[in-house]
């Protein structure tokens, strides 16, 4: 076996093993998103112990007890233990079930489903600072109201101290999360 993060997070068994390397190519893809997300060239544009905080807020939104939360929570305590306590404190908090949105296209309103949008609080925005908070919001946004992602939802990213870059940055990490989350949650299910 491999030492991979999905194999590690997944507590992948022999059998479960010899099943994803039927899917090499997805297997060495997945491992290498993590890889450039969490090992990057440089940070210039997303800071590690934001990549590790965010992770942990958006896997942290499944509960507590989700594996691939347990991971990246312990990954956020490490990197900063401050404002760790706070972000993981937060996703317990905005935890919901959705998702939620107004969809704009004929004949698809009948779907629309109404839920909170999260806003941090001014002492959490206090403690975080405003481009960690604003990272959070949109977090949250990407996970439960992705259809209502807009240009304005950008704009108060970059407001926070976001570049265009981080921004991208910043999406494409909430995207590969919630991927692994889910290739971690049918492994279990399929070990037991």
């Amino acid at each position: 076996m491999t030492d991979d993060i999905v194999d590690r997070i997944a507590e992948v068994t022999p059998t479960l093993d010899a099943l994803r390397r039927r899917r090499p190519v997805t297997r060495d893809q997945l491992q290498a998103s993590f890889d450039a997300l969490f090992q990057p060239v440089s940070p210039e544009h997303v800071s590690q112990a934001e990549r590790e905080l965010v992770a942990a807020f958006a896997t942290g939104l499944a509960g507590a007890d989700d594996p691939t939360a347990v991971f990246y929570a312990a990954r956020a305590r490490e990197a900063d233990p401050e404002r760790a306590g706070v972000v993981l404190a937060e996703a317990e908090t905005a935890s919901t079930s959705g998702p939620f949105g107004a969809y704009t296209e004929l004949g698809l309103q009948p779907e629309n489903t109404d839920g909170e949008r999260y806003v941090p609080a001014d002492a959490v925005t206090a403690v975080l600072g405003d481009r960690l908070a604003a990272a959070l919001a949109h977090t949250h946004l990407l996970v439960f109201r992705p259809r209502e992602a807009s240009g304005d939802d950008l704009g108060r990213l970059l407001d926070a101290g976001w570049s265009t870059d981080g921004i991208v940055t910043l999406s494409q990490l909430v995207s590969f999360l919630a991927f692994q989350q889910r290739v971690v949650t049918g492994l279990r299910v399929l070990a037991a």
